[in-house]
């Protein structure tokens, strides 16, 4: 399956990344292998060649999609690599209820919220790659409404819409002992103001939650293909 230049994989270099929590005042480093992420979130055309379905409220080939849930993103995952030849990342419990993360697999899957901040800082270190209204649709620039993927400077290393535009899914539990299965939404989005869109910002979610400013991108592990 080859995809288009709005679904094109960015090399991300291996490097290692200090993350953060607010509430508990927690901070803890995670080392990471070079990896591969898409240079935009998914768009609209995108999901609905894999899955038939164009979900959300807007309509736009190159809008993000929007209104999917952490499940929506998971099994897109799994289909996209199925309709690449790859080998799926993830093993969907039989009850519906959680789901597996095959390390060894080639196929897509969802970043860890350490590759995503790592990405989206792409070196630099304040608390965003560039001045916000160059770089994301916030509540500032948005005119409180969703754009099209790739219309606002990308950081260092080629990735757009890191920061604004929609919040994007990752793959980790947020904090189990005390959100149960919530998992991690990362970069704000079009209705937010700016002190939402920072790399270091975090929000939990429940994993079927569907809104209008959700979305997420794709990665895959290793630099060899």
């Amino acid at each position: 399956m080859n995809l288009s230049a709005e679904h094109r994989m960015t090399a991300v270099p291996a490097g290692q990344v200090t993350l953060a929590d607010r509430r508990t005042e927690r901070t803890w480093k995670v080392e990471l292998a070079p990896y591969r992420l898409a240079a935009y979130p998914v768009t609209q055309e995108l999901y609905a060649q894999v899955t038939g379905h164009r979900p959300g409220s807007a309509q736009g080939d190159r809008l993000p999609v929007e209104g999917v849930s952490w499940w929506d993103a998971v099994r897109f995952c799994n289909a996209l690599s199925e309709r690449a030849g790859l080998t799926p990342a993830y093993r969907v419990h039989p009850d519906g209820e959680g789901a597996d993360w095959d390390a060894d697999a080639d196929g897509y899957r969802l970043p860890t919220e350490a590759e995503w901040e790592h990405a989206c800082r792409a070196g630099t270190t304040g608390p965003r790659y560039g001045p916000l209204d160059e770089i994301a649709w916030y509540r500032g620039t948005s005119d409180e409404r969703i754009h099209e993927v790739g219309g606002r400077r990308p950081n260092p290393w080629g990735l757009y819409d890191m920061l604004g535009n929609v919040w994007e899914w990752c793959w980790d539990l947020y904090d189990p002992e005390v959100y149960g299965s919530y998992r991690v939404l990362r970069g704000g989005g079009w209705f937010d103001e700016h002190w939402s869109c920072r790399a270091s910002v975090r929000r939990r979610s429940h994993p079927t939650f569907r809104v209008d400013d959700v979305g997420f991108r794709v990665t895959r592990s290793g630099t060899s293909w």
